[in-house]
């Protein structure tokens, strides 16, 4: 099942839990604006060549749009829909005042040298200035993407409406970016993770992890269970997978992968096949990576008490079920990765103050969010009789709901 089939069924779960009016149910599901614009740009060489943006902004009842912009030859308006959607549950989730948006543009980085990108970069921000905004719709990084990407909206944009450094976040701290942006996300999925053993009475210290992917959220995550005494005792990613079962030093880990650009012959671990890593023995799973990763293929395998979903729907709703009946414990998604979208907000939060927070700030402000976000699923799922996901998206859609109908909703 695909990300937008997937987000649906949840979404219309919750809908049904919630008794929701069907009007109001249709209207929730459609997009507020779709945009798909033209991009051309002289290449390196001279030749022109052109590429698809788009931007698809969900909903606006709570605030501004919000989501990130991903760069990536497979980007397709079915995808964009459904991680703007999302958007739309998580920031109501965390009890953020945005809604969901999310863009892309069809094309793959790699193939482009710096000075392509910045020109694609440029010609997509004056195609769309006009539509995002302060108080409109504020992109973000996403794959394919990054601050430096984020400092060339901002001062197109800028050329257009003025100085504005809250219009996107994930920026260079030199031009306004938020202290603790970068490792926010993997930040979150600790503080998330903590909150949960918490509740079944366990903490980090004693905990065995396996985490798939380790780019800017799995090495963060890592890097922070490794400091606060837990054992990650296996580690994938692209290029491969190791393990040990005492814990890996995870400091070493990323020396040698920031040296040698790959987990491969790491000495403090040893090799293990990537498709392992997630049927391995341990407490806790955490998948960063892919979605659809875990599936009715091998859900029933799944030795761990928990999964905390860092990825965007890494968990098919065919292995949800295998894994809720195995009685495994899920954090969900929408829930378990939105502390990149929640520093997000403290970044725009200060860029509107004209006034910079220090990095512990931004950090408890962080803990204090994803802590109170839980305590507000567990109080949903108590009502309603569902599990963490349920919970989660009852919580997000019924925020949604209740600030359409109050700023006058007529069904």
């Amino acid at each position: 099942m695909n990300a937008l089939a997937a987000t649906n069924r949840n979404f219309r779960n919750a809908a049904s839990i919630l008794g929701l009016d069907s009007k109001l149910l249709s209207s929730l599901l459609i997009p507020f604006r779709e945009i798909k614009v033209e991009c051309t740009i002289p290449k390196d060489d001279g030749s022109l060549v052109s590429y698809i943006g788009f931007r698809v902004q969900h909903d606006n009842a709570r605030g501004p749009m919000k989501g990130g912009i991903r760069y990536h030859p497979e980007v397709d308006l079915d995808e964009v829909n459904a991680l703007a959607q999302l958007m739309t549950w998580k920031t109501a989730v965390v009890d953020i005042p945005y809604g969901g948006a999310k863009g892309g543009i069809g094309c793959d980085p790699k193939d482009l040298s710096k000075s392509e990108l910045e020109r694609l970069t440029r010609v997509f921000t004056q195609k769309i200035h006009d539509l995002i905004g302060i108080h409109a719709d504020v992109p973000a990084p996403d794959m394919g993407t990054n601050a430096q990407t984020m400092a060339w909206i901002l001062d197109e944009y800028s050329k257009f409406h003025g100085h504005s450094p809250a219009v996107v976040t994930g920026k260079p701290i030199d031009l306004g970016g938020s202290l603790g942006r970068e490792a926010a996300t993997g930040r979150g999925v600790v503080f998330a993770t903590e909150a949960l053993l918490a509740e079944h009475g366990k903490n980090v210290k004693n905990m065995t992890f396996a985490i798939q992917g380790f780019g800017n959220v799995g090495s963060w995550a890592a890097r922070l269970i490794h400091e606060g005494g837990g054992k990650v005792i296996a580690v994938s990613d692209i290029s491969g997978a190791v393990k040990n079962l005492n814990g890996i030093d995870i400091v070493e880990l990323l020396k040698h992968k920031e040296s040698t650009g790959s987990l491969q012959n790491f000495a403090g671990a040893e090799a293990m096949d990537p498709s392992e890593l997630l049927v391995h023995e341990c407490d806790v799973l955490i998948p960063c990576a892919l979605g659809g990763v875990l599936n009715r293929e091998n859900a029933a395998d799944v030795k761990a008490k928990f999964i905390v979903e860092a990825a965007n729907h890494p968990t098919d709703p065919e292995a949800d079920e295998i894994l809720s009946k195995k009685g495994v414990v899920i954090l969900p998604d929408i829930y378990a990765n939105a502390g990149g979208v929640t520093v997000s907000y403290f970044e725009w939060v200060q860029n509107i103050q004209g006034f910079m927070w220090d990095e512990d700030k931004v950090n408890n402000e962080l803990r204090k969010y994803m802590t109170r976000a839980l305590q507000n699923i567990k109080g949903m799922c108590q009502t309603h009789n569902c599990n963490l996901r349920m919970g989660a998206f009852t919580l997000g859609v019924n925020r949604v709901a209740r600030a359409t109908l109050l700023r006058g909703w007529e069904g």
